[in-house]
């Protein structure tokens, strides 16, 4: 939400409502972020430059909450073509009617300003998923970036972790540090995913996951979305976004892989894709590859269908 309206077809960045639908997207997950980047933040300069108003900018909760009502503001104004998906009935509901689910998820559980308890207002308010850190550490656990010490989960990471699986909020190990997803992998109540990511046995790099997590994330039913960024997955062409999902598959099965774009998260995307409305090409790309049609139709939505059909609640 850098500043457009999504029910505005657009060129600027890579998502909106019009667009999404001229894809054939149906369930698109909406990440809210409220830190900047490592060492030098900067995100509230960057949020007065999109015009957000001083009270919204002002704290991370501030920041997170003023997201989460401009999504659903936009919803309410899409005349019925896009609506959030916080339960199984309503995902159900959304496609049967061709609208599309927006299910809403937070890159960092530093979000919640150290307050175990807005894990229940943030449920309630229609986020299910979480990452505990994002691109630094927090007082939650590590991140993945490097140069940050790899630190484990801390005391705190583990209340909000243990608050998110008694509200039955989703767990992302996107971001998560090699030293916290172990723990974050064994608890009892999670269920892991991750939005966002390469795999190590594609391209070797701190941002991708090992073997090892994906597997354990399949073992729990999870999905592991492959993100497009050429600076992960070794190269700029969609044959190198095949790599990834190609090993996954072997890795997880043909359950457990999707496509986790990180699309408008200031990243570029492969030679050849402008935007969501490029996403046929990926899918010719898994074709060409050899990928069968059965195995295509899950990596295009089927895994996440699933998932989310499993996990986002009854209510």
């Amino acid at each position: 939400m850098w500043n457009r309206d999504l029910n505005l077809a657009s060129e600027s960045g890579h998502v909106d409502f019009p667009r999404l639908k001229q894809a054939g997207v149906k369930i698109q997950c909406f990440t809210i972020v409220t830190r900047g980047l490592p060492l030098i933040d900067g995100f509230s300069l960057f949020a007065m430059k999109q015009g957000w108003p001083r009270q919204a900018r002002a704290t991370e909760w501030s920041r997170c909450t003023f997201q989460i009502d401009r999504l659903a503001a936009y919803c309410r104004d899409s005349k019925g073509g896009a609506s959030i998906a916080a339960s199984a009935s309503q995902l159900t509901d959304n496609l049967s009617a061709g609208r599309l689910s927006a299910v809403i998820g937070i890159e960092g559980g530093h979000a919640i300003q150290g307050d175990v308890s807005r894990i229940k207002e943030l449920y309630t308010r229609g986020v299910r998923f979480m990452s505990l850190s994002h691109l630094s550490n927090n007082e939650l656990g590590g991140t993945s970036t490097p140069w940050f010490g790899n630190k484990p989960l801390t005391p705190h990471g583990r209340d909000v972790l243990d608050a998110m699986g008694e509200v039955g909020m989703m767990l992302d190990v996107a971001h998560a540090s090699p030293a916290m997803l172990p723990e974050l992998l064994a608890h009892p109540k999670a269920r892991p995913f991750c939005s966002h990511a390469g795999v190590q046995g594609a391209t070797k790099l701190w941002r991708n996951l090992s073997d090892e997590v994906c597997k354990a994330i399949a073992d729990k039913g999870g999905v592991v979305g492959i993100i497009f960024a050429p600076q992960f997955i070794g190269g700029r062409t969609l044959g190198h976004l095949v790599n990834h999902v190609e090993h996954a598959v072997k890795v997880m099965g043909e359950d457990g892989v999707a496509f986790g774009s990180d699309f408008d998260g200031m990243i570029p995307l492969p030679k050849g894709m402008r935007d969501v409305r490029d996403l046929p090409k990926l899918t010719q790309a898994l074709i060409d590859r050899g990928m069968p049609t059965r195995i295509v139709e899950k990596v295009l939505g089927e895994n996440y269908r699933r998932y989310f059909g499993e996990t986002l609640g009854a209510q």
